[in-house]
C-alpha cells in the first residue's frame, strides 16, 4: 500500500470491530452498529434505503488481501453493507441480492468479499464468533498485502 491509497481500511475495520466489541453483549446490535460505522448504513427500519444507495464510504482506503481487493477504496463499505444485509435479511437473501441485484460475480474480488462478510455476520449471529474475537477474525481473514 502506498501513500496515495489512503488509510489502511482493513486495519481500520478491525479496529472498529474491537472498539465496538467492548461491552457488546448482543450480536445483532453489534453488527448493525458495525455496519453503520463502517458503511454508513442507517440503523433502524429504513436501513435498506441507505443500503440501496450504497451507504457512505466512511473508511476509504485499501489494505485488503489481493483476492478481496477490487482496486477501489470502498471495500470496507462493501463489507459493512453486506453485514447489514445479513443482520436484517439473513445470509440466503443477502447472497441472492449480491449476485442478482448488485451483480457481484461469485469468483470476483467483490464476490469473495461478500462471502467473507456473510460468513462473519452469520458466525456472529449464531454465537460462534463473539464480538470480542471479531477484530482478530477480520484481521486474519481480510487483511494483508
Amino acid at each position: 500500500m502506498n501513500a496515495t491509497d489512503g488509510i489502511d481500511a482493513c486495519a481500520a475495520l478491525c479496529e472498529l470491530a474491537g472498539r465496538l466489541a467492548v461491552g457488546a453483549d448482543q450480536a445483532r446490535p453489534f453488527l448493525i452498529t458495525f455496519a453503520h460505522e463502517s458503511a454508513g448504513i442507517a440503523p433502524g427500519p429504513f436501513w435498506f434505503v441507505s443500503a440501496a444507495t450504497g451507504g457512505r464510504n466512511l473508511l476509504p482506503g485499501r489494505g485488503f488481501r489481493p483476492e478481496l481487493d477490487d482496486g477501489s477504496r470502498g471495500q470496507a463499505r462493501h463489507f459493512g453493507g453486506i453485514v447489514a444485509s445479513v443482520a436484517h435479511l439473513g445470509p440466503r437473501a443477502t447472497r441472492s441480492l449480491s449476485v442478482h441485484v448488485r451483480r457481484d460475480a461469485p469468483h470476483s474480488a467483490d464476490g469473495r468479499l461478500t462471502d467473507e462478510a456473510i460468513e462473519f455476520a452469520t458466525l456472529v449471529l449464531a454465537g460462534e464468533l463473539l464480538p470480542a474475537n471479531a477484530s482478530a477474525w477480520l484481521a486474519r481473514r481480510l487483511c494483508g498485502s
